[in-house]
Formats: C-alpha cells, structure tokens, sequence
C-alpha cells in the first residue's frame, strides 16, 4: 500500500520509494490543497535536479533555497516560511537520524514512542504527528504496537478523515467533505465566542 493522490504519477512514485519526499509533503501539508502539498516533493527534487537529500537541504543556503520555494508555481503559499520549515526538519533528521527519513520510523517500541518522535520535529502539533502516524501506519505499513490508539481519531481504520485516508476518488471526496465540515464547525464556534 502506498499514497494514492490525484496527482502526477511520478509524484506519486517518489512519495512511495523517498520517505523523505513523504515526509516533506506532510510538512508542507498545510494551508494548501493536500495534492498541492504532497506534489511538492517532485516539483522540488526536479528543481533540484535529483531526488530529495536531507544533508543538502539541511546545508542550503537558507535564501537559495527560499528562491526555489518561491520560483513560479510556488511550492507553497508562504515560500519563505515553508522552506524554512523543511531545511528545520532536515536539520533534525541529519542530527538525530543520520539524514535518513526512514529511521524516524524504523524502530519505535510503540505507537507512542513514534508519535512522539514526530511530534519533536519542527512544525509538527500533535493532531499533525497524529495524522502522519496514521498516514504511515494505514498507506506504509509501519505500524508499532498501539500505533493506532496513537493516531487517535485518525487512525480509525474505517474514517474518511486526512491524507492518511485517500486510496481513491470516492475516498478523496470523503475525506475533502470531512474537512469542509470541520472549517464550518470551526466557524460557526469562533462566530459564536
């Protein structure tokens, strides 16, 4: 099992065999379409002229690589921000993980220890941590004892609620109708504070 986004299919394909790339497009996940987000990565790693490397970003120059956030259609919406944010989360994974995405997830005794070594990384709240969790657990197969009770509500095998969710079109609209929902909520509860 892997993603399945509407999306380029060799985006697709670099978010299945890159843990990097899936981990970046979970990091720009947000404020954006989750397409959009998790496209990212390719449009990246082409702007890069190779796949995703930890120890590079983490090294980029911080301005240069605002420029290639930037570059028309932007990565994100808030470029500076955003690229920012994965050269952070670069950082930790080279001072913790040896560069390597794959070993944030490699080993965790539990559901909570893996939610916990997400939730340290940069820009990573605990619904976020809960939905990348799920998102590996339901899409990659990592799944460490508990690691379902761990993603909480997300890591319901039957909701319709994140990225973690998205297997095909029907999915995908369930999953869009579920967040539309919840803005409303949202709404309707600061409207009525």
């Amino acid at each position: 099992m892997t993603l399945v986004l509407p999306i380029d299919p060799e985006a697709n394909r670099l978010l299945a065999r890159s843990p990097l790339a899936l981990l970046v497009g979970m990091v720009l996940d947000q404020q954006i379409s989750m397409e959009k987000a998790f496209s990212s990565p390719y449009v990246l790693a082409q702007r890069l002229g190779h796949d995703l490397d930890a120890r590079e970003i983490a090294d980029h120059d911080p301005e240069a690589l605002v420029a290639i956030f930037a570059q028309p259609p932007a990565l994100h919406r808030f470029p500076k921000a955003m690229a920012a944010r994965v050269q952070e989360v670069c950082r930790v994974l080279v001072e913790r993980y040896d560069g390597d995405a794959a070993q944030l997830w490699a080993d965790p005794a539990d559901g909570r220890a893996l939610l916990a070594r997400i939730t340290a990384l940069p820009g990573f709240g605990r619904q976020k941590a809960q939905i990348f969790l799920a998102l590996l657990g339901k899409r990659f197969g990592v799944r460490p004892p508990g690691w379902q009770e761990a993603a909480g509500s997300y890591g319901d095998p039957n909701a319709h609620r994140s990225v973690a969710d998205v297997t095909d079109a029907e999915s995908l609209r369930l999953v869009r109708e579920y967040k539309q929902q919840m803005k409303a909520a949202a709404k309707a509860k600061a409207g009525g504070d």
